[in-house]
């Protein structure tokens, strides 16, 4: 069947017109500026994630660029990643740094190694090759980036023990991909992400080989409780429970030594009691005082007005203008 109508075929004003309307769309996206100190960006391109996909979309990655920077006969590759929320910044940082590196200054979240430092800001991941910045050139980085979020990061990640952990091996887990990859043996059911559940993964040295702890955090301690089920029915499973924490080792070569490292895991609740803070007007001792004291500002007010009136009437009456003012109308009713 022939169409009866078929649409213009596009015309190269037109294309020409909605890349004009969409071009400061796009230069207002740039995250890298044109110049950092002494360097200036010399070329610039979009990036992303080319492997373990399922991954990055877990962990709520939404654009990232690469610029080049030249200056002072140097240069160096600069590349930022925005995610959605700080969180999937910190996953991110976790997996992206290399595992020789050592920690930094630069951030809460910052590591380098001899060519380049990797840090996280908020959602993003900043990452330097060839170039170790500093404080205050990073400023100038940070105040051009665009849809900051600066949500605290998880608590879970305080819950890994620090004991004998192998540097630079802890991964975060938000969804069943990242879990298949950092922990295979652990059923994605039986850590039931539907139940918003993540997980903070490190490896750990031991006699007789590494151990593998993942910590996974619940809403509630019932629903870790009901999960925890879930995990002991896992072949060769060391699992422990501490309040919405759910912790588990599969098949470790040392059963002592995985005993000892659950050991570690403790929950601790922090409480926070919304308190009213008594002020001056609670203090029944003030509140007295400042009764007398308006009262005596009373007082004052009445002597200082009476005074004024008093003083005001006597000078009219020695000028003579008193006596009309003092005289009494009469109406002399009875006459009528």
């Amino acid at each position: 069947m022939t169409a009866l109508f078929a649409p213009p075929p596009a015309r190269p004003f037109a294309r020409s017109a909605v890349l004009a309307l969409l071009l400061p769309v796009l230069s207002a996206a740039a995250m890298w500026p044109d110049q950092l100190g002494s360097f200036q960006r010399v070329s610039t391109q979009g990036v992303a994630f080319k492997s373990d996909q399922p991954i990055w979309d877990e962990y709520g990655f939404r654009d990232g660029e690469e610029a080049q920077y030249e200056g002072d006969g140097q240069k160096f590759t600069a590349t930022a990643w925005r995610f959605q929320d700080s969180t999937g910044a910190m996953a991110a940082y976790e997996w992206m740094r290399l595992p020789d590196s050592k920690p930094s200054s630069l951030a809460r979240l910052a590591a380098e190694t001899p060519t380049g430092s990797i840090l996280t800001h908020g959602n993003y991941v900043l990452r330097f090759e060839g170039y170790h910045p500093a404080a205050p050139f990073l400023t100038t980085v940070i105040q051009g980036l665009k849809q900051v979020d600066n949500a605290p990061l998880p608590t879970l990640m305080d819950y890994l023990p620090t004991q004998d952990l192998v540097p630079n091996s802890e991964r975060y887990v938000e969804g069943p991909a990242a879990l298949q990859k950092f922990d295979p043996g652990i059923p994605p059911s039986a850590a039931a992400f539907h139940l918003s559940a993540e997980a903070q993964i490190g490896s750990f040295h031991a006699p007789g080989g590494d151990l593998t702890l993942a910590i996974f955090s619940y809403p509630t301690p019932p629903i870790a409780r009901q999960q925890t089920a879930r995990f002991q029915h896992i072949a060769g499973a060391m699992v422990k429970r501490s309040g919405p924490l759910v912790a588990v080792i599969l098949a470790p070569p040392n059963p002592d030594a995985a005993e000892k490292l659950l050991s570690l895991i403790r929950y601790q609740a922090d409480i926070t009691l919304d308190e009213r803070v008594s002020t001056r007007r609670d203090n029944i001792g003030d509140l007295v005082i400042n009764a007398f004291v308006l009262i005596g500002i009373l007082l004052c007010f009445s002597l200082v007005g009476g005074l004024a009136f008093g003083s005001v009437r006597a000078f009219l009456r020695r000028g003579g203008r008193g006596e009309a003012a003092d005289a009494m109308i009469v109406l002399h009713l009875q006459d009528r």
